[in-house]
């Protein structure tokens, strides 16, 4: 029932002030019937109960009736006066309840629930660990991806090593070719006096520098692409190392990386005297054609030998300019091995967030509430478990329009919980809400349909306890509880 400051004389809210008042009502009505209460005196004898009474006597009860209903009219002034006093700085209802903070505890991830650590009402702080999921899918997935890192890096620092050779082949492959057409353009003028006597061994000796020259970046490519395979065998082996050390995998995988590890050194030293035989092979054939441009120089004949060293040298030269080309290509897979490289790195970051997620924590202190989980349960993303309600709490009291014209923020409060009648709380307005209860409602009413009818609207107002005033009352006190407000108003 709403009690108004205008209407409600006879209220039993029990606050101090009203309380009082009510005490010395009942003291000044004790008071005059003491007064009133006629003496009892001895029975008199018969002869004295005939007689009549004088009208002195009869007029003194109605004396005294006159004078208690006087003190009675003073006694009811002055009650009437102080509660006027009272009811006019002060606003009440009791359509007030103590709020909260109820911080609503949800799986991130589906799973399974492994471990429930927490019971009903149990107390616990904020990062505590609640519920545990099982892990062993998301842990699965971080290892995956820990090996796409892996592999992702391991091409990329091959693409890197492939750069490099290529690099150092076309520059010495540019100055060897260069250092060719200045050779052949000396031996032309030193040949043009013996062409005709070295004509026979020209071609032969050419033919012989152009297979030996095209086996030299062969067989340098050879090692190139040894030395790629032996660096990923290396990467491979300490890799499988580790995984056999952390007890990932067997023996036999780790004996079988070792083996391709060593055919690959065996396969790079075998690469390596490739390119020596080719050198070899090459400055003999270099040979073969000084030992035809000193025939050139006896013979006029050498000259077209000489042209045609030259013809090779600019072929030489033009490779070279090739292999930059092809340089810039290998610049590119390694670009696309440092892409690899962040998407991999990205993939391992979510896997690990994943992974995390499958231990709940609190979200805030306070206690655990609305408890719906247990081992086994299988949950999906944003399935509620728990409830955490912390211990911060205030009021929201529904007052009347009419009763909101002098209240303002900061004034004081009394509080009243049913749950806790024999003791008052005091807090003060914290504010007030920018809008009525109606216009927060799902269905707001609508006045312009042609039925109105005028009806009192409810504002909320939210009153905060004073601290020192809910001591040693935190852990009765909860969200949900009625309660009856009292507000000072200037």
């Amino acid at each position: 029932m709403e009690r108004s400051s205008t209407t409600n004389l006879n209220n039993n809210n029990g606050h101090t002030k009203t309380a009082v008042l009510e005490k010395e009502l009942v003291t000044d009505t004790e008071e005059l019937k003491t007064r009133t209460q006629p003496v009892v005196t001895p029975e008199a004898p018969d002869t004295e109960k005939q007689q009549p009474s004088s009208p002195q006597k009869r007029k003194k009860p109605i004396k005294l009736i006159l004078a208690a209903l006087g003190v009675g009219a003073v006694a009811a002034s002055g009650f009437g006066f102080r509660w006027w006093q009272y009811a006019s700085t002060h606003q009440e209802t009791d359509n007030a309840q103590v709020a909260g903070h109820v911080h609503q505890v949800s799986s991130r991830i589906p799973g399974t629930v492994s471990q429930v650590l927490v019971n009903d009402n149990q107390l616990v702080k904020q990062g505590q660990l609640l519920v545990k999921l099982d892990s062993q899918d998301y842990q699965s997935k971080v290892q995956q991806t820990e090996a796409a890192l892996a592999n992702a890096k391991a091409q990329a620092e091959a693409a890197q090593a492939n750069i490099a050779l290529t690099s150092q082949t076309s520059s010495a492959q540019t100055n060897q070719a260069q250092g060719n057409v200045n050779a052949a353009l000396a031996a032309i003028s030193t040949a043009q006096a013996a062409v005709q006597e070295a004509k026979a061994g020209i071609p032969t000796a050419q033919a012989q520098v152009r297979s030996a020259e095209a086996a030299v970046p062969a067989a340098q490519a050879q090692v190139a692409q040894a030395e790629a395979n032996l660096q990923k065998a290396q990467a491979d082996y300490k890799r499988y190392q580790t995984l056999y050390q952390q007890g990932a995998i067997a023996r036999q995988q780790l004996d079988t990386a070792k083996a391709a590890y060593g055919v690959a050194q065996a396969q790079k030293n075998a690469a390596v005297q490739g390119v020596q035989q080719a050198q070899a092979q090459l400055a003999a054939a270099k040979q073969g054609v000084a030992k035809a441009q000193s025939q050139l120089a006896q013979a006029q004949e050498g000259v077209a030998s000489a042209q045609a060293k030259l013809a090779a040298s600019q072929g030489g030269l033009q490779q070279a300019t090739a292999t930059k080309q092809d340089t810039a290509v290998k610049r590119s897979q390694y670009d696309a091995a440092k892409a690899a490289i962040s998407q991999a790195q990205a993939s391992l970051n979510d896997a690990q967030l994943q992974l995390s997620y499958t231990n709940i924590t609190a979200p805030s202190s306070g206690r655990v509430g609305r408890k719906n989980v247990e081992v086994g349960n299988r949950v999906q993303t944003g399935t509620p478990l728990m409830a955490i309600v912390d211990n911060e709490n205030w009021l929201v009291a529904n007052f009347k329009e009419t009763q909101l014209e002098n209240m303002k923020p900061g004034e004081p409060v009394e509080i009243k919980l049913d749950a806790l009648p024999h003791h008052t709380f005091e807090g003060h307005v914290d504010s007030i809400s920018p809008a009525s209860g109606a216009q927060f409602a799902l269905l707001p009413p609508d006045n312009a349909t042609g039925n109105f009818t005028k009806i009192v609207q409810r504002v909320p107002v939210k009153i905060v306890f004073d601290q020192n005033s809910i001591k040693g009352y935190e852990s009765q006190i909860v969200p949900g509880m009625s309660a009856e407000v009292s507000v000072k108003v200037k």
